[in-house]
């Protein structure tokens, strides 16, 4: 089950699910084995890999999977959980189980469903068989969680371009486990940092130094330790179990897994000051975008990013970039289907009075969700249907919906009817808008566009820009509730006192 839960954004109802991924039994595992499927990527990797090491009887449950929303609703989760459990029930006995989850998950019922999902699955399967599960490295990990699985792979890349290789990870230690009768022993520690977002990059940076110490650790270690996963948390989650994780899974001594987790928890903490990023300032952006001596740029419109719950359709720089007049300025995604249908009617070449978000709604989520309005010509249009180009969404499908694309004079703008975040070029090539040729592009993504536009923008091309709405990285800007306090940075004089480290 596949959410990344945004406390603050509108909870996840079934629909969320059906729109992208939910599937059953014979079907999931033929969407597994398609050339270009819609699923989580290390699923369908998890699934050749066994069927590339050996005969297997393989019994598809359900994977259901919704794009970053709010707290999924308790029936959601109830149905998609009982699903699981029937298959489980009717199917058994087992040798061993998969779970495809994200682990950021969040419930109106509870702060750690991915954590009642994988007991559930424990209880059912009884002790006996092994467990593995694969996690975004987002995941708030609970103990309960480690307790239930015998092997946690996380992603190691953000932008996240590695599950293939953690699919297939999964599905090598799992055969592994089985030939050799060993039963893994799984540590998790965590140091009082919860950091954003933005601070999370493995190109560079702390959390990356991190992963590749980890990485480093585990080589010199020979065949002890079998996984090293250094999860970042997903903040916005605003749980009991946020914060930095480090879990440790050692081949048989649970020894060796402590003292290694304790050893790049301790890197962490001492590293703590790194986990804090400035951003730019909208004013700054429009200067960068309205300037035709600089290098092109492109933008991240932190504060709202489809792929952390935001809404994709916050009109703040937006709206600042048409006030400045900037000329070769491609804008995407703006999620509005009532837009999108009104260019589908209207035609390719028509002119009409384009108001972004004319239905803006009052509750939490919409606070930033201003209208703007703004006279426009449709360039483009498109079905929506396509597939990804690089980055984090190569060789997927998706299905965007009517999409169009409308100049504002100088400014032209993808919009879109499915909420995505636009992390793959393939948002503005599917509408002809070249992204070599723009002297300036924005996208609604935090990070992932990295990976997808990296082969015209370089690290210093690239600006995050402090712009309002659901994903916003100014973590002081938010009420959380239940994150554990204090940590650093949103407690900037957070002790660690050396006899609670463990």
């Amino acid at each position: 089950m596949i959410l990344e839960s945004n406390r603050f954004a509108r909870p996840a109802d079934e629909e969320d699910f059906r729109s992208l991924t939910w599937l059953d039994g014979e079907a999931l595992l033929k969407e597994a084995r398609s050339g270009t499927p819609t699923l989580a990527t290390e699923f369908a990797a998890f699934v050749r890999a066994m069927d590339a090491t050996g005969d297997w009887q393989p019994v598809p449950c359900t994977l259901a999977a919704s794009h970053p929303a709010g707290p999924v609703k308790q029936e959601v989760f109830d149905t998609i959980r009982g699903n699981i459990v029937r298959h489980l029930s009717e199917n058994g006995p087992f040798d061993a189980v998969y779970i495809c989850n994200h682990g950021a998950m969040v419930a109106e019922h509870s702060h750690d469903p991915d954590g009642d999902l994988m007991a559930c699955v424990r209880e059912v399967v009884g002790p006996k068989p092994i467990i593995v599960s694969t996690l975004d490295l987002h995941a708030n990990m609970s103990s309960k969680m480690v307790d239930a699985c015998d092997l946690i792979v996380g992603y190691r890349t953000n932008p996240h371009v590695d599950m293939i290789e953690r699919g297939e990870e999964a599905a090598f230690s799992l055969r592994r486990c089985l030939s050799s009768g060993v039963r893994p022993k799984t540590v998790l520690k965590r140091p009082p940092i919860v950091p954003a977002s933005v601070t999370l990059l493995t190109a560079d940076g702390p959390y990356g130094d991190l992963i590749d110490f980890g990485q480093r650790r585990q080589a010199e270690m020979g065949g002890a330790i079998l996984n090293v996963s250094v999860f970042g948390n997903f903040v916005f989650s605003d749980t009991p179990d946020n914060g930095l994780s480090v879990v440790v899974t050692a081949r048989d001594d649970q020894k060796q897994a402590e003292n290694l987790a304790g050893e790049i928890v301790e890197r962490a903490w001492q590293n703590r000051d790194r986990f804090v990023r400035e951003l730019t300032s909208i004013d700054q952006a429009v200067a960068l975008a309205s300037n035709p001596g600089k290098a092109p740029v492109i933008f991240s419109d932190a504060g709202d990013n489809p792929g952390g719950g935001g809404s994709g359709r916050t009109t703040e720089l937006l709206s600042a970039l048409y006030a400045s007049n900037a000329k070769g300025v491609i804008y995407g995604s703006f999620y509005d289907s009532d837009l999108a249908a009104e260019a589908h009617q209207v035609g390719v070449g028509a002119s009409l009075s384009a108001t972004f978000n004319r239905n803006a709604g009052t509750e939490i989520w919409e606070q930033w969700n201003w209208p703007f309005e703004a006279e426009a010509k449709v360039l483009a249009l498109h079905d929506g249907d396509v597939v990804g180009e690089r980055g984090i969404t190569q060789g997927r499908r998706m299905h965007l919906g009517p999409c169009a694309a409308l100049d504002l004079g100088g400014l032209k703008v993808v919009v879109i009817s499915d909420r995505a975040q636009t992390a793959d070029p393939v948002f503005f090539h599917m509408l002809g808008l070249d992204v070599g040729a723009a002297k300036c592009v924005v996208v609604k993504s935090r990070g992932h566009f990295r990976a997808g536009f990296d082969q015209w923008f370089a690290p210093d091309q690239v600006y995050e820009v402090d712009t309002a709405g659901l994903t916003s990285p100014v973590l002081e800007r938010w009420p959380f509730q239940y994150l554990p306090r204090p940590s650093f940075p949103l407690d900037p004089d957070t002790v660690w006192p050396e006899d609670v480290r463990g």
